[in-house]
């Protein structure tokens, strides 16, 4: 045995002795049964301490190469072979959970999976039902709009020039003053949120946001590194945000129309509040706008309709009005912050569907998309009252929650800390599906987020009684 390990190498000892004799099995020169030379002789032959060898012994061992019989003999495994042809096989599973982007928690997995079963009843489900979608008018649409070669290939860096335009127009009507040169199209607010991530935030940013917020159950920024951190409305003070912000880069993410998932809206003094205190402490401020079409009352300006100076970057998207699978929204931000995003966007995918943007632009430059939003608030609105109506009559003595005003959701609220996963599960085996309080804030026991735009009033009525049966159980539970 002349083999001995290299100190002038950077792996250790040890390390060098496990990679040695995983040799020798591998190679057949210590078949499967081999007794190893006693420990004191065998770290003299090596040069090396007999701690040092015990260190690889119990790493050979714990691999299941080695092992260890009466005495102090030590021999190679039966299983040996089985291991080191297992060893052989990419390890994909180390691969992935050494990944940037973290696993999703195992609620929200579990919710992505059975939203696809359809004998499943969504309850909390943040999408329109496929009935209330303008399946026929886009159809026909189809035809109506004009595709050339140009039109379907890749689009511009910041997306089809006239939906810009159809854009520009659309959102004055929201009081933001803008220009097409000053849009990014996006695929849905999603990526708006990872493109911001990705080509604004540095590693270790805070992203300040309510303490309820859409952004705890996705992992967009905190893959990467950033914090996210939730304030109150009594924390909202200029002292507060400077004492936290002087360790990093800092940004303000809000949903000021129609909250997700609380469906609260914003007064305007608020946002004007809100928009001041940005500009005083200089933080940049994400207002996310999707939902604010779907508001039952006339909507308030948006907090960018105030911005003079591009601190505001603003989010659109059709994919909670028109189609989620059309995957087209919008950001609007200052001239840098636009070019800086196109830019990321087109090193991810080269642009978002170029048909699905020649559909959108269609659809607000002939007054189409207003007119289907106007037949869907009467819509929700109907479906809202019918939610409404049953939560009085199950849960009136057990629960708080304000009347929705527009969009989709219900923020329930439990007197006892009874949403537990336990209770998601229990209701998952009968097949009633709830979005929990506690995926959009860390340990919340009391809140569910009801959606009353997927499921049918049939569907709402069985899933609400089937809720109650086990609430009822678990508050009854010592």
């Amino acid at each position: 045995m002349n083999w001995q390990p290299n100190r002038s190498l950077s792996t250790s000892l040890s390390k060098q002795i496990v990679q040695w004799i995983t040799e020798q099995i591998q190679n057949g020169e210590w078949p499967v049964g081999t007794k190893l030379p006693p420990q004191r002789k065998l770290a003299l032959s090596l040069g090396v301490n007999r701690s040092t060898l015990q260190e690889a012994f119990d790493e050979l061992k714990a691999n299941g190469l080695l092992l260890s019989k009466s005495g102090s003999a030590t021999y190679v495994s039966n299983d040996s072979w089985n291991v080191l042809a297992k060893q052989k096989q990419t390890n994909w599973q180390h691969y992935i959970e050494s990944s940037i982007h973290r696993a999703n928690y195992q609620t929200i997995q579990l919710i992505n999976e059975f939203e696809q079963d359809d004998i499943i009843i969504r309850l909390g489900t943040g999408e329109l039902s496929p009935t209330l979608l303008p399946t026929a008018e886009l159809q026909k649409s189809l035809s109506e709009v004009h595709l050339d070669g140009k039109a379907i290939g890749y689009s511009s860096p910041q997306g089809d020039f006239r939906l810009r335009q159809a854009i520009y127009q659309y959102v004055k009507k929201r009081g933001i003053e803008t220009s097409p040169d000053n849009i990014c199209i996006v695929s849905g607010g999603l990526q708006a949120l990872q493109l911001i991530a990705l080509g604004l935030l540095e590693t270790g940013s805070f992203v300040f946001q309510n303490r309820f917020s859409y952004l705890n159950s996705i992992h967009t920024f905190q893959s990467f590194g950033m914090n996210l951190y939730p304030l109150a409305d009594d924390q909202l003070a200029a002292g507060k945000i400077e004492q936290i912000r002087k360790k990093k880069q800092a940004i303000l993410y809000t949903i000021p129309t129609l909250h997700n998932p609380t469906g609260i809206s914003m007064t305007l003094d608020a946002k004007k509040s809100l928009y001041a205190l940005s500009e005083l402490v200089q933080l940049p401020l994400i207002e996310d706008d999707v939902y604010f079409e779907l508001l039952f009352d006339e909507p308030t300006p948006a907090i960018k309709s105030f911005d003079q100076t591009g601190q505001v970057l603003y989010i659109g998207s059709v994919s909670k009005t028109l189609s989620p699978g059309l995957r087209i929204g919008w950001v609007i931000a200052s001239t840098p912050v636009i070019k800086r995003l196109a830019d990321i966007k087109m090193q991810m995918d080269y642009g978002s569907s170029a048909i699905s943007q020649q559909i959108v632009e269609y659809w607000l430059r002939t007054g189409r998309y207003e007119e289907h939003i106007k037949h869907l608030k009467v819509e929700l609105k109907s479906r809202a009252e019918y939610m409404d109506n049953l939560l009085k009559q199950y849960f009136g003595n057990i629960a708080a929650w304000e009347s929705p005003q527009g969009g989709f959701y219900v923020w329930l609220k439990f007197h006892k800390p009874v949403v537990t996963t336990e209770l998601f599960m229990r209701l998952l085996k009968k097949k009633v599906l709830i979005n929990p309080g506690y995926i959009y804030a860390p340990n919340d026991a009391q809140h569910i987020r009801l959606s009353f735009a997927y499921s049918s009033e049939e569907e709402m009525k069985k899933g609400i009684e089937v809720l109650y049966q086990e609430i009822t159980y678990m508050f009854e539970a010592p």
